[in-house]
């Protein structure tokens, strides 16, 4: 059975084929992990070129709505999500608000001298020690994120000996050290990922990352925690409201 854009209006046909792909996604008659007709039997159901298909395909995928694998087809997107920009949450309470269930573990814990710009962003001395939690963040058991913490060891000697598997840093920060995080401030830049970032997020070369650097203060206003975040760029995106 034949399929029709309409060729009559000053609309692209490309992005007629994008419009009715989205409404498939959202209208659930395509869902996330499914595949999609290949661009010839596209070409064919709606009666344009393979080079407007692909246009439309390559803008969904450039979107993060769909996702190509070598040799296996073109799929749904698992939905990104979706993370306010003013909103002070640990990850774990993040994924529990959206019925996700959140884990983590653990890629090392050690303890060395502060980098410059870890001394600088916790206020210590340069001959001082941190402790550095590297983890990879999980949601509904996939990869989600790689967090790479820093901890004055002063302020919490002994931390380095607790077991993060499906901890909360922050409930465990709380219930051992009576800390709560009060304020923060973070910065957010985009990149790609190195090979590590790639092994442990299970990431391809080329997927945008988004770099989060976070300095979070406790209700004196005194920072306690400096720590890089990695985020797959096709599973996580921000969102700010503004008002004027």
């Amino acid at each position: 059975m034949k399929h029709t854009l309409n060729k009559n209006i000053p609309v692209p046909l490309y992005f007629q084929l994008k419009q009715h792909l989205i409404e498939q996604m959202e209208s659930g008659e395509l869902n996330p992990g499914d595949s999609i007709q290949s661009e010839r039997e596209l070409s064919e159901k709606f009666e344009i070129s393979r080079m407007t298909v692909r246009q439309a395909v390559l803008e969904l995928v450039n979107d993060g709505r769909l996702i190509r694998e070598q040799g296996k087809g073109t799929f749904i997107a698992q939905p990104k999500i979706n993370q306010g920009l003013f909103k002070l949450t640990s990850f774990s309470e993040d994924m529990i608000s959206r019925g996700m269930k959140p884990g983590a573990y653990v890629v090392d814990v050690i303890i060395n001298q502060p980098s410059a710009s870890v001394q600088a962003a916790l206020k210590i001395k340069s001959s001082a020690s941190v402790i550095i939690l590297t983890r990879v963040r999980l949601a509904d058991n996939k990869p989600m994120a790689l967090e790479v913490t820093h901890l004055p060891l002063r302020r919490f000697e002994g931390l380095e000996k607790e077991s993060f598997e499906g901890v909360s840093l922050y409930h465990l920060l709380e219930s051992k050290f009576g800390v709560t995080p009060a304020s923060a401030s973070q910065t957010i830049e985009v990149g790609m990922p190195t090979p590590r970032e790639m092994n442990l997020l299970h990431v391809s070369p080329d997927v945008p990352v988004l770099l989060i650097k976070r300095v979070t203060c406790d209700r004196e206003g005194s920072p306690y925690e400096f720590v890089k975040s990695i985020y797959p760029g096709d599973r996580y995106k921000f969102h700010a409201e503004l008002v004027r």
